[in-house]
């Protein structure tokens, strides 16, 4: 197993606010000015793809030089690095897919290689349930080799796949009835999604950031683009916005670098379905210093178990032992994006608040990954338990989760997430079940993933009975020292009867009857000798 290890900071922050009492002239200038630019970015990103592996310096400068003349200097920057992004990105995209074939092709295989009906285990699936199941799973096969034989083509040729706005609303477009969407309303939220105004910023310059400048007065200015400079309310072509602008959140921070010229990244989104107008300021923070494991388990550690709609968390001390009563908090993964990510970012902050209250300075998560568990070809007809762990919000949970505790003082400690879930469930639920508390599978795993953080083993011995020293009437209950060696499994049983007295003939005397029977006695003087018996006729 992996050992566990103290999750990195993070290194960057972006803070959103909202673009209030904006006049019509503002919005109109801006829903120009993104056009403009974004049909700039999709021919931008047009090339990049042509370009593919050959890409280079001298052609990224090329793509600039083209398109300072019809935006300025500073959007072209902007536009061929968000373009560079989104080609990597893909990138990164396409060799996940491959890698995910490949899994379906290699399970695809070894089932087709088992006999039908043939049972599998918690390492490997088993053959499948009939024989028309495996012809089709045979067919899928074929179908899946197709497949990644097309893409490693892509890949080596360095050809990507990129719908700027979105593939899902692109296929949205083929489906408005089920989306509940007319035509001019989807046209609607494709055009806004393919704007372009987001504008990178630069240390030294004023503010920050030239392009979109935002003042620590919370004055917006937006350079246009050289075609609609007749545009510009404000000196040098540029528009100044009717609001101004407040970041509640970091925004002492925010203004700290704005005053002092460090670079500050803005992007202007705006929320078709709601009607509203957003700014996104981001920046880059150093990373912060990981302490050492030892610092963070100094007061003991909070193990939590994330799964589909709460986290169960329990408080352990410096021993390993769990105090007080365990803690749930739950949240609803059903609804939109905003919806989810609003219920993710409330139950981290209830579990921070109460982490800060019992005084413990680390949190204990599993480092969990089901990139390769998602497929229907290693689960089968398991569609609800695939969508179970689809649902999981496991990389956006441990991102948001690190990001906060990183601003409170709390260590995230990463274990490996093998058997916490089926051990702890084992050693430690029925302990902790009283007649006044319910313990669950869950509260035991965080147990688990607490211990494993810790360094303890999860699987424990208990007292023996009171009776005798056998484990007849069950599994220990209590932890053993770690000087007593097989304190981690149970006793092995040994047959025969459990007394203190030896039959004859299996003592350490065996081979000495003398000893045996006469043990006051010497050897030297007597010499002891079984007659044979005695003949009958």
């Amino acid at each position: 197993m992996a050992k566990p290890f103290v999750a990195p900071g993070p290194t960057g922050v972006a803070v959103r606010t909202r673009l209030k009492h904006l006049t019509p002239s503002d919005e109109n200038v801006l829903r120009l000015v993104g056009a403009h630019l974004g049909a700039l970015a999709s021919r931008d990103l047009k090339r990049r793809c042509q370009a593919g592996l050959e890409h280079s310096t001298d052609t990224w400068a090329a793509r600039k030089r083209e398109l300072t003349p019809v935006s300025s200097s500073r959007w072209a920057g902007s536009i061929t690095k968000a373009s560079h992004d989104q080609w990597a990105l893909a990138r990164r995209g396409q060799l996940a897919h491959i890698q995910g074939l490949e899994a379906g092709i290699r399970t695809i295989v070894h089932r087709l290689s088992l006999p039908i009906g043939e049972k599998g285990s918690n390492q490997a699936p088993g053959g499948y349930r009939s024989r028309q199941e495996w012809f089709a799973k045979s067919r899928r096969l074929h179908v899946l080799e197709d497949r990644l034989e097309h893409e490693r083509a892509d890949r080596e040729a360095g050809i990507v796949h990129v719908v700027r706005g979105g593939k899902q609303l692109a296929r949205t477009r083929h489906h408005l009835d089920a989306a509940q969407l007319t035509e001019p309303q989807w046209r609607q939220y494709w055009e806004a999604a393919r704007w372009f105004l987001a504008a990178d910023g630069e240390s030294g310059r004023q503010c920050g950031n030239e392009t979109i400048c935002v003042s620590p007065e919370g004055e917006v200015r937006i350079k246009l683009p050289a075609p609609l400079g007749h545009l510009a309310n404000a000196p040098h072509g540029r528009y100044v916005l009717a609001c101004h602008v407040t970041f509640p959140h970091r925004g002492t921070e925010w203004a700290d670098r704005v005053e002092a010229r460090r670079a500050v990244a803005y992007r202007i989104h705006y929320d078709t379905g709601r009607d509203r107008w957003y700014l996104t300021a981001s920046w880059q923070i150093p990373p912060t210093r990981t302490i050492p494991m030892a610092t963070a388990l100094a007061d003991g550690v909070i193990g939590v178990d994330t799964n589909a709609d709460h986290l169960a968390a329990w408080s352990l001390d410096v021993h390993g032992n769990p105090t007080g009563a365990p803690r749930r908090f739950f949240y609803d993964l059903s609804g939109t994006r905003d919806h989810r990510d609003a219920q993710v970012r409330h139950a981290l902050t209830r579990l921070l608040h109460w982490a800060k209250t019992c005084g413990v300075k680390a949190i204990a998560v599993e480092d969990l990954d089901f990139g390769g568990d998602k497929t229907r070809e290693k689960h089968g007809r398991r569609k609800r338990f695939r969508q179970l762990i689809s649902g999981l919000p496991t990389g956006s949970l441990r991102a948001r989760l690190t990001s906060m505790a990183d601003q409170m003082g709390i260590a995230i400690i990463a274990v490996d997430p093998a058997y916490t879930s089926r051990w702890g469930a084992e050693h430690w639920q029925k302990p902790l079940t009283s007649t006044t508390r319910k313990t669950t599978r869950h509260d035991a795993a965080a147990v688990a993933i607490g211990r494993r953080a810790q360094g303890h083993p999860i699987r424990r011995r208990t007292a023996p009975p009171h009776d005798d020293r056998s484990d007849r009437r069950g599994h220990r209950t209590v932890q053993a020292r770690p000087v007593i060696p097989g304190r981690e499994g149970t006793r092995r049983r040994i047959p025969g009867p459990r007394t203190r007295s030896v039959r004859a003939g299996c003592g350490a005397n065996a081979e000495d009857q003398n000893a045996q029977d006469r043990p006051g006695r010497s050897t030297e003087h007597e010499f002891w000798q079984q007659d044979s018996l005695p003949l009958s006729l």
